[in-house]
């Protein structure tokens, strides 16, 4: 019989990232772009691919609610984003889910399975 594998905080699996050197975070500025922070690069939701979704729920209070998507950019750069979901969006307005929607999710990729 399997043992299911342990639920990791986001700092575990933000630590297990960093060792296979996935540092970089994709944010939404205030022009409603989503830029590759430190490095200005600009994305359109066509330049990226989701390669994992993790999903975190706190413990007693829906506003810990935190996603992690780990993305690939066209040109093989690895990146997340992070967003607290439900009702405490991270960001304003419907910009930031609607370019999310539009991203393609690839197949999930089994490395980054924790």
């Amino acid at each position: 019989m399997n043992n299911p594998k342990p639920m990791l905080t986001l700092s575990q699996v933000m630590e297990k990232l960093r060792q296979k050197g996935i540092t970089k975070e994709i944010l939404m500025n205030e022009d409603k772009q989503f830029v590759l922070r430190d490095e200005g690069i600009v994305y359109k939701p066509e330049d990226l691919k989701i390669i994992r979704t993790y999903r975190f729920e706190g413990a007693s209070d829906p506003a810990d609610n935190v996603a992690l998507y780990l993305l690939q950019d066209v040109y093989g750069n690895k990146a997340m984003i992070i967003d607290s979901y439900g009702a405490d969006s991270n960001y304003e307005g419907p910009e930031f889910d609607e370019f999310l929607k539009k991203i393609e999710e690839d197949e999930q990729k089994e490395e980054y399975d924790f």
